[in-house]
């Protein structure tokens, strides 16, 4: 979907959804404690076993999405992009572009697309400010995670749709999340 007017927010084409003064509008898709902390967008805790997803209020076909992201060690965390349906949010009806440290295969793990693009090394995340950069542009998607591409893949099982902020288990944190459709 393109926007056919300015949004609040926007510079250069880039539509600020979360930032330190705005927590943006968001659905929530499961229960976690989601609560804007030190300029954070923060969750600690799920309320319940599923994982808790904000969800974008808008979908997007061709998009970049710039987001800055704290995780703890124990913290299974992704950004879940092109779901096909905005009031359910798994990795077979989205691309999961991981966050996930601890991860039992890690071939997709942090900086990985959950079954669709492995990463090799996998990168750590935990204990910093992070910038994942993700571009989806027709079938192509590429993820740098701090200046460093960590997946580019050819896929077009999902080609448009909402975007997700998960909080899984541990610390999550999310200070900026800007999108540019494309």
């Amino acid at each position: 979907m393109q926007f056919a007017t300015m949004a609040a927010g926007e510079s250069g084409g880039w539509i600020t959804l979360l930032d330190s003064g705005n927590k943006g509008e968001w659905s929530e898709v499961g229960k976690a404690n989601w609560t804007m902390k030190d300029g954070a967008m923060t969750a600690d805790k799920l309320d319940g076993k599923d994982p808790s997803y904000l969800v974008s209020k808008d979908s997007y076909k061709d998009f970049q999405i710039r987001a800055e992201f704290w995780v703890d060690e124990e913290a299974n965390s992704g950004i879940f992009i092109r779901c096909d349906q905005a009031d359910k949010i798994d990795s077979k009806i989205c691309y999961e572009v991981n966050i996930f440290d601890k991860r039992p295969d890690p071939s997709y793990g942090t900086g990985a697309i959950v079954d669709v693009a492995k990463v090799d090394p996998m990168p750590k995340a935990a204990g910093k400010w992070n910038t994942y950069e993700i571009t989806a542009k027709g079938p192509h998607l590429t993820i740098v995670l701090n200046g460093q591409k960590t997946a580019d893949v050819e896929d077009s099982k999902h080609l448009g749709g909402h975007f997700a902020l998960q909080y899984g288990s541990g610390v999550v944190k999310f200070r900026k999340v800007e999108i540019k459709p494309l």
